[in-house]
């Protein structure tokens, strides 16, 4: 039986469902919020402007490349090579929009929503409505009814009861190759048009483009409809940028465009549903319903991975630090470090960090994630 190493090593699938095991004991909400004292929230305006400054200077470095890469078959590989470290690199850009989500970048509110803003718009991302439904998913993460994304389905649902069929039929190699391409290449945009792998109580489909009567078939709605003029600013921010690429298209080249543009913004949304389905899901990560669901359960089912020094630089540690950040959302990146080791020290038994390789542990999930069944001996649904 395969365990997967973790400072606690998970329980084998056999005792997670026979009762060989007890229980975990998780702390209170403001007990685990003890852990951080308040200096961790301190913004440092040299820290986070030089942030911005290295992920904006790169991505704008980068994307100037693109614009004199030839339009050529031969360039094929230049241009490969452009979209995987221009993409890459402005990952950052989207790291720093998210921080400014969670108004963890600057005391300015007004500045700090307007960095987000214009971030988001330009890698197309819907900021105000990805706002509100990242502040649901860090609200209820790891629940199964009103968690936001990465939920998984239940065995005995009609999606779960597929997916395992899919599995069967495929085989595990074939399967996880189709998981692969599921998540990291369409994941995103299914996501953001239909709300792929939101929680059971809010419905399908769910947009972050519009909150209408076709969008809120669920027993709770995700964007309530006083939140609808939040999410029109949102789609004028896509409108400008989009027209603005029309206009790019047409004056210089569709082609030049697509692949100035496209090849990174594939590229960024490989990089982010990476960080996330890694962040909140693995075979040992438990996922709970209502009954058993807490805050700090919750919280503690996140996972610290080894993204190494210069994807951590590039991408402000949001993959080593992320059980801190669900733990106090506010904490800017810089101080996440520090308040990652109080967690740990505080709680090593609970606090999770898997130094499995990154390419290894996606491959893992991607092949035997599939659907989750209860176990009785804690209450949580597991792969």
């Amino acid at each position: 039986m395969h365990v997967l190493t973790t400072i606690q090593p998970p329980l084998a699938l056999s005792r997670r469902f026979t009762g060989q095991s007890t229980s975990k004991q998780y702390p209170s909400k403001s007990e685990l919020l003890s852990v951080l004292p308040a200096e961790l929230l301190h913004f440092d305006p040299l820290k986070a402007w030089g942030s911005l400054g290295l992920s904006l200077g790169l991505s704008l470095l980068a994307y100037g490349v693109g614009t004199r890469i030839p339009l050529q078959l031969w360039a094929a590989p230049l241009w490969l090579l452009y979209g995987v470290v221009t993409g890459t690199v402005a990952m950052g850009c989207w790291v720093i929009a998210h921080e400014c989500g969670h108004q963890a970048f600057h005391p300015n509110r007004r500045l700090e929503s307007s960095i987000g803003f214009a971030l988001h718009s330009l890698l197309l991302v819907p900021y105000f409505s990805w706002q509100r439904s990242h502040a649901v998913h860090h609200a209820h993460c790891n629940h199964l009814e009103q968690g936001e994304t990465h939920v998984p389905p239940r065995h005995t649902s009609a999606s779960g009861r597929i997916t395992e069929s899919l599995k069967e039929r495929l085989g595990t190699n074939l399967f996880g190759c189709v998981m692969l391409f599921i998540h990291l290449v369409i994941g995103w945009p299914l996501y953001l048009f239909a709300g792929a792998t939101g929680g059971e109580d809010y419905g399908r489909p769910t947009s972050h483009f519009w909150n209408g009567e076709a969008f809120t078939k669920g027993r709770i709605p995700l964007f309530p409809p006083a939140f609808r003029g939040l999410m029109l600013r949102s789609n004028a921010g896509l409108l400008v940028v989009l027209l603005g690429l029309v206009w790019l298209a047409v004056s210089t080249s569709p082609a030049r465009v697509l692949c100035v543009y496209g090849l990174p913004y594939v590229v960024i949304n490989v990089w982010l549903v990476t960080y996330t389905w890694l962040q909140h899901t693995d075979v040992n990560i438990p996922h709970f319903a209502s009954d058993e669901w807490t805050w700090a359960k919750g919280a503690l089912q996140t996972v610290d991975r080894p993204y190494g020094p210069l994807l951590n630089l590039l991408h402000h540690g949001i993959g080593s630090t992320h059980v801190c950040h669900h733990v106090d959302s506010r904490i800017p990146h810089y101080n996440a470090w520090r308040g990652k080791a109080l967690l740990r020290a505080a709680y090593p038994d609970l606090v999770r960090l898997d130094p499995t390789p990154i390419p290894q542990a996606l491959w893992r999930i991607a092949t035997r994630c599939a659907s989750v069944r209860k176990s009785p001996v804690d209450g949580g649904f597991y792969f």
